[in-house]
């Protein structure tokens, strides 16, 4: 069964790994970063990695070098690791899914993204999805699911089918995309898994909203998200096709 997104999802613009900004101790997917979105009346768009010990951890990478002054891999670590290693220019760790929906508590959409954990786009074990499936019982806000990986979304529609759950998609080239092999980007460009994981939206490259498939999913009544939006003249031309748009960088505003 496919679950619309709820009416905030369309007219509350969605930050970009929340309302970051580093200069400022908020760098991306942090406690203050939420803290500012929520202040603001933004929507929140985040991303999941999972923890060696198996909790749903709010960091978008991989590897720790670009977001901590630790190397490796988030996947090797445990929780309790991840909050001695901490974040750059972040007096608070990174937080789990679950922090993030006790601060979040309902007051603005959350949007949250399963990060692909094969390099592949290939299935997963499905730890990840259940975790974020388990965090997300009894929480009662808008919020709805994604991933780029479309064996993560059906696992979704199973582990958690009340919740709205959609492809985030993308031009996928070659080059920008290894070590994803050309043929599988060939094929997600088309995406071909929106009735197979019974998607109500996609979230797509603001880049390639001209993609004719974009315009089908449209006129089936799929709802159009997009990213990453930087500025206003990108607004103003993704907005021709998208209902709304995940940014960063500037105050986006709130249409009427």
């Amino acid at each position: 069964m496919r679950i619309p997104l709820p009416a905030a999802f369309l007219t509350t613009p969605i930050a970009h790994r929340a309302y970051h900004r580093r200069s400022e101790g908020r760098p991306e997917n942090s406690l203050p970063a939420m803290r500012a979105a929520i202040a603001a009346g933004y929507g929140i768009e985040c991303d999941l990695q999972l923890t060696r010990d198996g909790h749903a951890l709010v960091f978008h990478d991989e590897w720790l070098e670009r977001l901590t002054t630790a190397t490796g891999f988030v996947k090797d670590k445990t929780l309790a690791e991840m909050r001695a290693i901490g974040l750059k220019d972040c007096a608070e760790p990174a937080p789990t899914l679950a922090e993030t929906l006790a601060l979040v508590a309902g007051r603005v959409p959350l949007l949250i993204e399963i990060k692909d954990q094969t390099d592949t786009m290939s299935d997963t074990d499905g730890r990840l999805e259940a975790a974020t499936a388990a965090a997300l019982q009894d929480y009662t806000g808008p919020v709805a699911l994604m991933s780029f990986n479309p064996h993560s979304v059906a696992h979704l529609a199973r582990l958690a089918p009340h919740i709205p759950r959609g492809l985030t998609t993308a031009a996928y080239d070659h080059a920008g995309w290894a070590p994803l092999a050309p043929a599988r980007c060939d094929a997600l460009r088309e995406i071909p898994d929106y009735d197979r994981t019974l998607s109500s939206f996609i979230s797509h490259e603001a880049a390639d909203l001209a993609r004719p498939r974009v315009a089908d999913l449209k006129a089936k009544d799929a709802t159009i998200l997009t990213w990453t939006i930087r500025t206003p003249a990108e607004e103003a031309q993704a907005r021709k096709v998208a209902q709304n748009i995940t940014f960063e960088n500037y105050a986006a505003p709130f249409l009427p």
